[in-house]
């Protein structure tokens, strides 16, 4: 088969464009991949941070074609253009907020002429409510032949939309590890060392944002009764910093939670997983977690809330522990459940029992299952 990639890639950086340069490398194993990519994403005024592009030193890049300008519709039509020339056999495209709704639309219109179109929904809907969110989502999933979710959630959103898709035009998958931050081996001291921590550290990684949940994680820490637990928050602060700060404050915890309000760059990603005891996910909402992902990838057992996809990627008493969205007190209960039980060794065994399960071998599979189901 022969495939074309459209979707954000470096220099812009996130989970997406990490996403979209696995996919292309994978692809890659199995046939002829070119990728059309984003030369300018997010508009300065829907971008609440300081910046788009990846500041890492190692990069993660892919041959590539810059041509989508999300504000200028000229060059959606040009690479609409382009790609329905190329006439791969398959066209996957990045779909994960009705922002671009509009733009990928156009490109999808015109690549669905010689190529079947699948794309690839991280989210069907946005986290947060957005105005016109699902007639802008409409606008360009109706021109898919095929669609790849990685949740449940996503699943019924994908439904919901679209009714009357047949069942052999969608297909589930578990969100893929993210293979591209490098795992030298790095010890548990050695990154605690070069972070100046230490004690029992549980892991808050990524865009801090109001349906990740942090305001529950940090009214949980003090409820936890297990001594010297630290929370290193770690992720560049979608949300007014100083709302957490004075949460910090007022609850006592200056020292106890520590705010690390900058994006980290991929060669820095290995030390904050690896000084870890457990990650935290308390979000609010989710269809899945790529932040779970990563903490797999470095065998990092994760206490999480059973909301969205996460209860599918996360085996509860097994590979992390499963608590209610909202409740403090059952994350710190959690928490300390943890630390007494002596659960790291056993549950990080499990995770690296589990790594087949998270192949990015499932998403090419399904993949060429939906171009076979679409030809025939």
């Amino acid at each position: 088969m022969s495939f074309c990639v459209v979707g954000p890639a470096y220099p812009f950086r996130g989970g997406i464009a990490h996403h979209t340069t696995l996919l292309c490398r994978h692809l890659a194993e199995r046939g002829e991949v070119s990728a059309a990519v984003f030369k300018r994403l997010y508009p300065w005024f829907l971008f609440p941070g300081r910046s788009q592009l990846d500041p890492s030193i190692h990069a993660f890049g892919i041959n590539s074609l810059p041509m989508i300008d999300s504000l200028d519709p000229r060059t959606w039509v040009d690479t609409g253009r382009f790609v329905r020339d190329l006439a791969a056999d398959i066209v996957l495209i990045q779909w994960w907020q009705p922002f671009f709704g509009p733009c990928l639309a156009s490109i999808a219109s015109r690549a669905k002429d010689r190529s079947k179109v699948v794309f690839i929904c991280h989210n069907v809907l946005p986290h947060e409510r957005m105005p016109f969110a699902r007639s802008l989502a409409m606008r360009a999933l109706r021109h898919g032949h095929a669609f790849i979710v990685h949740s449940g959630q996503d699943m019924r959103d994908l439904k919901s939309l679209m009714p009357d898709l047949p069942p052999h035009a969608i297909r589930q998958t578990v969100h893929p590890q993210y293979e591209v931050f490098p795992k030298t081996g790095m010890t548990k001291e050695e990154a605690r060392r070069r972070l100046g921590v230490e004690g029992r550290i549980v892991l808050f990684f990524g865009l801090v944002r109001k349906y990740k949940g942090l305001t529950d994680l940090v009214d949980a820490m003090p409820l936890v009764k297990t001594p010297d637990v630290t929370c290193i928050v770690a992720g560049e602060f979608y949300d007014r910093k100083a709302d957490y700060v004075a949460q910090v404050e007022r609850l006592g915890l200056v020292g106890r939670v520590r705010l690390i309000d900058r994006y980290v760059p991929n060669e820095e990603v290995e030390q904050y997983f690896a000084a870890a005891d457990v990650v935290a996910l308390p979000y609010r909402s989710a269809t899945q977690s790529g932040i779970a992902q990563i903490a797999f990838r470095f065998e990092r057992p994760v206490i999480a809330t059973s909301v969205g996809g996460l209860p599918e990627s996360i085996d509860d008493g097994r590979t992390g522990i499963l608590v209610p969205p909202g409740d403090p007190n059952a994350l710190a209960r959690a928490i300390d459940r943890y630390f007494e039980e002596g659960l790291e060794s056993g549950y990080s065994s499990a995770i690296r029992e589990d790594a087949q399960r998270f192949s990015w071998d499932r998403v090419i599979e399904a993949i060429q299952t939906l171009g076979d189901s679409i030809r025939a």
